[in-house]
């Protein structure tokens, strides 16, 4: 059975893609907009050792897949390729002409070799040490490559576009000054930034809104980026970074607290000790800002641990619905006042993110390696999808955390549009 064969079955014979294989066949339209290319049987041995998204993952990783073009036209015209798509006869066809070199890659798996870039954590999931590990694996790969894919922002989380032609750093200066405004953030106000990344909210809500600003992050290199940023800037008075854990802040009485992309990383079964965490540091009225990418389905069961995003980008990430984000803020005793999803954002913010990728890409090889610069092109292209699809959402909910009375200090009717 040629691979050009299992193309067919799987794709279809008009899928708008090329497929060329090592074994002279060939599949889909020629001359179409994306092409892919299995370039030994190598490619075959990868996928197999996983049958799935881990092993397509592993093999382009690897250089033993190519796309020629943009994956997420690739992923736009294989969108109907589902597993249940798949009828049992092409299943068993396959697998009986696969099976050796599936037999061969489980017994490699049994021995733990794995590639690189995937992650063996230890430990107990979302305690200290662990979390500590995950946050390392991710966002310590290096700042310069993260100069690049990033720009001058260096924010790592979903951008707010003013229109459709804005710049990347114009929708990110955007985003904090959003989240400024929602906050209700004054001269003089205190504020508490979890998850700070490489401080630019800190340093936003500092030079804008005159406010004292802490953040916290797990990861050493960004702390050290942001310190030496909000030194440059002269706002070592007003703002500081700090590599520390969000649960050993001594400090309470904020004003204000922003959780900008790091409910992802603290699990479900987590939320109530976090939110309950994050009222106990706000003052009576304090507003809260938790922005963070959901599922659309609160009902939805992913299996996270054999997914791409937890083997290779997000170690321990958990993604919900919405409504139980804003249930276990409320039962935390946050007022909800606001919501919103920005979805289409964030696919424009990662189309920016990966053109940027592409720009600097001879350079963020030489930096961290051409595996490792695979696997940010790809799990970029398969999050913008997500997103322009709606399989994945961007959320930001304002609670309150009202005083004694019930009272929110909140006006009649808020605006949050930039004067």
């Amino acid at each position: 059975m040629k691979l050009g064969d299992v193309f067919n079955s799987i794709a279809g014979p008009d899928a708008p893609v090329e497929f060329l294989a090592y074994d002279g066949s060939k599949a889909g339209v020629p001359g179409s907009p994306v092409r892919v290319e299995v370039q030994s049987e190598r490619a075959v041995d990868l996928v197999m050792s996983s049958p799935g998204q881990v092993g397509l993952a592993r093999a382009y990783v690897a250089g033993e897949v190519e796309v020629v073009g943009d994956i997420v036209d690739l992923f736009e015209a294989l969108s109907h390729v589902r597993p249940a798509t798949i009828t049992w006869p092409t299943r068993v066809k396959i697998g009986r002409e696969f099976a050796p070199s599936f037999f061969r890659n489980a017994d490699l798996l049994h021995r733990r070799e794995v590639p690189p870039e995937e992650t063996k954590l230890g430990g107990r999931r979302h305690s200290k040490g662990r979390d500590a590990e995950a946050i390392k694996h991710h966002y310590d790969v290096s700042n310069t490559f993260y100069e690049w894919v990033l720009g001058p922002s260096m924010a790592y989380t979903c951008a707010v576009f003013p229109n459709e032609n804005s710049t990347l750093e114009e929708a990110q200066d955007e985003k904090f000054d959003l989240v400024c405004r929602k906050l209700g953030l004054e001269p003089g106000m205190r504020l508490l930034d979890v998850g700070c990344g490489w401080g630019g909210m800190v340093m936003h809500a500092a030079k804008h809104y005159g406010v004292e600003a802490i953040g916290v992050t797990l990861s050493d290199s960004q702390a050290q980026w942001a310190q030496q940023a909000i030194a440059k800037a002269g706002l070592e008075k007003q703002a500081q970074v700090r590599f520390s854990d969000y649960r050993d802040v001594p400090e309470s009485g904020f004003d204000a607290i922003s959780s900008i992309g790091l409910t992802e990383h603290i699990g479900e079964h987590n939320y109530p000790a976090y939110f309950e965490f994050l009222r106990s540091k706000a003052r009576p009225q304090a507003r809260l800002l938790n922005h963070s990418i959901t599922r659309f389905d609160d009902n939805q069961k992913v299996h996270y641990r054999n997914s791409f995003i937890n083997r290779y980008i997000f170690p321990d990430g958990e993604l919900t619905g919405p409504a139980k984000i804003m249930t276990a803020m409320t039962a935390a005793g946050w007022e909800v006042r606001h919501e919103e999803n920005i979805r289409e954002h964030y696919a424009k913010t990662l189309n920016a993110w990966r053109m940027n990728l592409e720009d600097h890409w001879d350079e963020a090889v030489e930096e961290v390696g051409v595996r490792k610069a695979r696997v940010w092109r790809l799990y970029m292209a398969a999050a913008e999808y997500g997103f322009i699809h709606n399989i994945i959402q961007l959320h930001q909910f304002l609670g309150v955390n009202v005083d004694a009375n019930g009272f929110a200090g909140m006006p009649l009717r808020p605006d949050f549009s930039r004067k």
